[in-house]
Parts: C-alpha cells; sequence; structure tokens
C-alpha cells in the first residue's frame, strides 16, 4: 500500500492542481493513504488527450474483432492481479475481503461480455429501390466521461468503460474521492494490453470542482454517470448546455412484495444478500420488504435472526464468505443512517433489532431491522444506503402494489409467491427498470439495468448498454442507371 496516489493522465501519472485527499480505512478509522485531487486544468488535459486518440481513428477504425481481444484482456489482467487489487478495494471500501473479489472477478466478467460484443454491433441495410442503396452504420460517441460512485469503484467503472472501448470510444474516468486507490489497476490494464496514450485516462477529484469540470466540457461527448439524484441533475444540466447524452442511473428505494405463499425460509437469503451486501450500500438493494399482513410477525422474526447471525469487522479479517458484514465507507454515511433510523424510530418505527453504531473502531453499524414501518414515513421514501431493512404491511394485491410504486424511485422490485399468474401480473405492474421473481439479484452481465422516475435513464448491462456508446450515422448512394 502506496502513502501517496497519484492520477493518470494521457499515460502519465501526476499530481492534481488541486492538491490531496486524504483515504480512510472505513475497517480501523486510520488514514491509508494521499491521492491527488485533479482541478479544471487537469481534467482539460485529460479530455483533450481522450480526443486526440478518437481523432486519430487509434480505436474507432480499429477492427471491432482485434478491438475486442483488447477489452477482453484487460479483463485478464484484472483476474491475474485479483489478489492486489482485491487488497486495495477491501482496505479502501470496507467490505469483506471475498466481497471484495466477487466484485473484482466481476468487473472482469465485463470486459469479457463486452469484448466478446464487440464485433456484434452492426448497422442496417434499408431497401429505397432500384436507384439507391442506403445503409446505417454505428459510430462512436468519441470521448466518453464516466462519474463513478464509491461502492463499487472496481466493478462500476468495468461496467462502463469495457462497453465504451468495445465500441471505440475513448474515456475519462473521474473516481470517487472516498474510494480512488483501487481504479489504478485500469490503468496498467490499459498498457499492459497496448492501448494508446490517452484512451484510458483516470483522476480523482471534487465533484463540484473536477467532476462540475468533466460534465460541463465541451469536448465531452457522452456521459455516464452512477449517484445521487441532485447530483445526476447537477450533471445532466451541465450536459443540457453542450447537447450531450447521459446515462443516468441514480439509485432507488426498492421493494420486494412478499405474498402470504412465498417461501420465507428460502427468502432468508434473499434478505442476507438483498440488505447486508456491501452492508447495505447497493442502489439496487431490498430496502423495503412489503409482506402480507398474515406473515409480517414470522418474516420479521426471520430478519431478525440474519441480521444478528452476522459477525461484524473488519474486512480484511473476513476472508470467507459467509454470514459476516463489513464496514460502511465512511463514518459519515454510518452516522447519517444511524439517523434515519431514529427518525425513524421517532416517527413510530419498531427498531426490532441494531440501528447503532458500534463501538468498536471504524464504520460499522448494526444490521437493522425495522418493523411496522408505514409507506408515509422518510424511511420508506428516501434511499438509506445502509444495512437497514425496512418491513412494511399490506392487505391485498393492490395495495401491496401501491405502497411499492409509492416513491419517486424506479430501479427495480421483487415479487416473491408461489404463484406464476400473479407474479407475472405483478411484474407489469411493477414501476421498475428490473423485477426479480422469487429471487433478489436474479440476472447478471448479460441482462440490462437501469431504472423508471428519479432513478434515472439509459441502460448498463446487456447489449442495450451498447448503444449508450453509438450514435447512428445514415449513408443514402444515388446509383447509376
Amino acid at each position: 500500500m502506496k502513502d501517496y496516489w497519484q492520477n493518470y493522465i494521457d499515460g502519465a501519472w501526476g499530481d492534481g492542481g488541486a492538491g490531496r485527499v486524504e483515504v480512510v480505512n472505513p475497517g480501523s478509522g486510520e488514514m491509508l493513504a494521499e491521492q491527488a485531487l485533479a482541478d479544471e486544468a487537469d481534467v482539460d488535459r485529460a479530455v483533450q488527450a481522450a480526443k486526440r486518440v478518437h481523432q486519430s481513428g487509434a480505436l474507432r477504425d480499429m477492427r471491432p474483432l482485434e478491438r475486442g481481444r483488447l477489452v477482453q484482456a484487460m479483463g485478464q489482467y484484472l483476474l491475474d492481479n485479483l489478489d492486489e487489487v482485491t487488497n486495495v478495494l477491501t482496505r479502501e471500501q470496507g467490505k469483506p475481503l471475498w466481497e471484495a473479489e466477487i466484485e473484482v472477478r466481476g468487473a472482469a466478467l465485463y470486459f469479457e461480455y463486452y469484448g466478446n460484443q464487440a464485433a456484434t454491433v452492426e448497422g442496417k441495410s434499408i431497401p429505397l429501390g432500384a436507384g439507391y442503396y442506403d445503409f446505417t452504420d454505428c459510430e462512436p460517441y468519441g470521448v466518453s466521461a464516466q462519474i463513478i460512485p464509491w461502492n463499487y469503484p472496481v466493478e462500476m467503472t468495468a461496467r462502463s468503460l469495457s462497453a465504451a472501448l468495445a465500441t471505440g470510444n475513448t474515456c475519462v474516468i473521474k473516481t470517487p474521492e472516498l474510494t480512488p486507490l483501487s481504479n489504478y489497476i485500469f490503468a496498467h490494464a490499459a498498457e499492459a494490453v497496448g492501448l494508446p496514450k490517452g484512451a484510458v485516462n483516470i483522476l480523482c477529484g471534487w465533484g463540484h470542482q473536477a467532476g462540475a469540470a468533466l460534465s460541463g466540457h465541451g469536448d465531452v461527448n457522452q456521459i455516464v454517470f452512477t449517484g445521487s439524484v441532485p447530483t445526476g441533475v447537477a450533471i445532466a444540466t451541465a450536459a443540457a448546455q453542450n447537447v450531450v447524452p447521459c446515462v443516468l442511473e441514480l439509485g432507488g428505494k426498492s421493494a420486494a412484495i412478499v405474498h402470504d405463499d412465498a417461501d420465507l425460509e428460502a427468502f432468508e437469503n434473499d434478505i442476507r444478500w438483498g440488505i447486508y451486501f456491501n452492508a447495505g450500500q447497493v442502489c439496487s438493494a431490498m430496502s423495503r420488504v412489503i409482506v402480507h399482513e398474515s406473515r409480517h410477525d414470522e418474516l420479521v422474526e426471520r430478519a431478525v435472526k440474519v441480521a444478528k447471525s452476522l459477525s461484524v469487522g473488519p474486512g480484511m479479517e473476513r476472508t470467507e464468505a459467509g454470514a459476516n458484514m463489513g464496514a460502511m465507507v465512511s463514518e459519515g454515511q454510518r452516522d447519517r443512517a444511524a439517523g434515519m433510523v431514529s427518525d425513524a424510530e421517532a416517527q413510530g418505527a419498531t427498531v426490532a433489532t441494531g440501528g447503532r453504531k458500534m463501538n468498536i473502531p471504524g464504520a460499522f453499524l448494526d444490521p437493522t431491522v425495522l418493523a411496522n414501518v408505514t409507506p408515509d414515513m422518510t424511511i420508506a421514501q428516501e434511499e438509506v444506503f445502509g444495512p437497514v431493512l425496512s418491513v412494511l404491511k399490506f392487505r391485498d394485491d393492490a395495495e401491496a402494489m401501491e405502497i411499492a410504486n409509492g416513491t419517486q424511485y424506479g430501479l427495480v422490485g421483487g415479487v416473491f409467491t408461489a404463484d406464476l399468474d400473479r407474479a407475472t401480473r405483478a411484474a407489469r405492474q411493477m414501476r421498475a427498470g428490473q423485477v426479480f421473481v422469487n429471487e433478489w439479484f436474479a440476472g447478471g452481465v448479460e441482462t440490462p439495468f437501469g431504472g423508471f422516475g428519479k432513478s434515472g435513464y439509459g441502460r448498463e448491462k446487456g447489449r442495450e448498454a451498447l448503444w449508450n456508446y453509438v450514435q447512428t450515422k445514415n449513408v443514402a448512394i444515388k446509383m447509376k442507371a
């Protein structure tokens, strides 16, 4: 672990014009390292480097099969350096070491998937009669600006970087201030596979400075952002000034509807993964469970059992997959979540277990279950982004759907029932970009992901994501008689 980490611009490591920021290990509360902070001039240098490479045609004009091989090789580089990058990721983010390994392997999978897809982005011919030959072509936008969240810094970077490179774009990545270190791996991967200098640029900076400069830069051609609604609105507003398209993934308050015929024993595993994985710091976390009133008490009892079964402590000490949980990313995030639990209790919710910060060094919150939550409570409407499960009751299917759709968000949802017809009806009615039936987080890199409402727009993952990075050109040719 180095004491000081630099930015990577135009193929070289360097300091930042905005000084440095301390990166804290949330598992201990101690400073881990310092990271260089980019200013507006650094952002401009990175954008100009990416623009130069794009205009040179080095990626754009490459045969897609060859470009795809480079993208796949980047994924293999991550796997070849798995232990090193997971160590950095756990120390800066707080998640258990085994969860960090899952993240890095997932990141490598994006490069494998989109590397394979590179040659499948095709145009089509359009018949206009004997006198014409008409076809479409899919061209990369150019410079893709990617603003990365702190909860999955490796996987979220891989998700957008792999698709952008596979389609021939060049990239400027702004890493999160809380977890910037692990993104170093992508610079090394780009160099190792032979991408030209400037094709991938990685910098850290404050959102109001580097992030604003990047999202409003006149030479950026496309923006990908994952984060909060207010920041997403600011980015989209800045992008609109330059008429630049965005992909926005802005979080959620996702609900699982659990019917009276659901298998609650099996559902315990969904609770474990749905709300306590990564300490609940997941945009698509199962933060609300809306259960039939006849099974409310049983579900709460089972949820409490799951929460109490978790061993919570430093991620570096939790190497094996199982019933354990690491720190939240920072004490500030931890205190915010604990404050929301206290507010919910004041509004009438019952803290069935947890809800308090733990009396150990680091940013730890007890795994929490709230019972008797009602839809009008703040905890049922606003994203906690922590290991806090809210349990609500419903009487009939219509009320369940009204509660599930009753927030500003619409990222994912779930339905748990033995009745396939009921599940299908619910999936159609649920206002969400992805619906899980009888397993939270079903799907994979192949399945499109994105939200309705204030959860954002555009789709990531799956083949749908590729169309975010290309624009259609039509060519109409008048043939000689």
